[in-house]
């Protein structure tokens, strides 16, 4: 009991760390941006609030305004049991990624921030 009570707290810190400190919003002409927007429509990243490495990639999502939709894994069955029939996992952070008819299951955080570096970084 003491440490689930040790582990929500920190949880909650570590959002309130990210709420206060969260970096600026990338600037693009309202065209990159539409842009941006309609390919993000095919990505959805599963998460926890207050997991630290979900709070990392959604601080780089918000840093390069890709407005992905989120889905909370933890509270939410329907998301999780998604999670785990098409990444063959509940392990967040996990982006789904839909191109054409392949759909891409890619967790770790760091491969994610990458792979949206790489697509929205230069957008």
């Amino acid at each position: 009991m003491i440490v689930k009570a040790l582990r929500v707290g920190l949880g909650q810190l570590i959002v309130f760390g990210d709420w206060i400190s969260r970096p600026a919003k990338r600037k693009r002409d309202p065209a990159a941006q539409a842009q941006v927007d309609e390919q993000a429509r095919h990505l959805a990243l599963y998460q926890f609030h207050a997991c630290p490495f979900c709070v990392k990639t959604r601080r780089a999502l918000h840093r390069l305004n890709v407005p992905v939709s989120l889905r909370d894994a933890k509270h939410d069955p329907q998301h999780r049991e998604a999670l785990l029939e098409g990444g063959g996992r509940v392990k967040v952070p996990c982006l789904r990624i839909e191109e054409g008819n392949e759909v891409r299951w890619m967790y770790e955080s760091n491969d994610i921030i990458a792979y949206l570096e790489r697509r929205f970084g230069t957008v």
